[in-house]
């Protein structure tokens, strides 16, 4: 069976499309605290540096001490380390940091649902309340839907939310009502 060559470049050019595409989001991937990340630089082994980064985002790197990194780019973070290496110490110097474990995003959910607990998130994906509490198992038979209390820091303040998950699914609101990392969901009880 002959399979005609127009059809294998199109599967080419997809490929390439892809490959290219999942390249630049790495690129654009937002470091933060707790991602495990290694930076290398092009012929200078001993500069190779594994290093998980902390909650204030800062690292230490061999020549140049102490950087923030956190809350910049992949590619923010490889352009600001090579311009240091470049400015005081390496002529041209082609630096690589690559994301070896991204960091731990979770949320916990309370109350009356099947399983109670932490979860961590879907790779790399957003998560709405409904997708939050079908993860926990869903619902107990005597849970309130309308009761629903969500905490959430933000700018080191805590936030709680009354939520009536009863509501947003008939308005189709859940979809617009986003899970954010350390989030705690607390399903109230019906009272008989």
């Amino acid at each position: 069976m002959k399979i005609p060559i127009l059809y294998l470049f199109a599967i080419a050019t997809l490929v390439c499309i892809s490959q290219s595409y999942c390249a630049n989001s790495a690129d654009n991937y937002v470091l933060r605290g707790d991602d495990l990340v290694e930076i290398k630089v092009f012929q200078e082994d001993d500069l190779t540096t594994r290093v998980r980064i902390p909650s204030d985002g800062q690292i230490s790197f061999p020549l140049i001490g102490s950087l923030r990194v956190g809350s910049r780019t992949v590619r923010e973070a490889e352009d600001l380390i090579r311009k240091e290496l470049g400015e005081r110490f390496l002529v041209h110097p082609q630096v690589n940091l690559s994301v070896l474990e991204y960091a731990r995003t979770i949320f916990t959910v309370i109350g009356q649902v099947q399983r109670p607990g932490t979860y961590k998130f879907p790779d790399r994906s957003s998560l709405n309340l409904v997708q939050a509490i079908g993860i926990a198992g869903g619902y107990t038979r005597i849970a309130d839907t309308t009761r629903i209390t969500l905490k959430r820091r933000t700018g080191g303040k805590e936030l709680v939310q009354k939520l009536d998950a009863k509501r947003m699914a008939k308005e189709n609101t859940t979809v617009a009502f986003e899970i954010k990392a350390g989030d705690i969901i607390t399903v109230g009880e019906r009272i008989f």
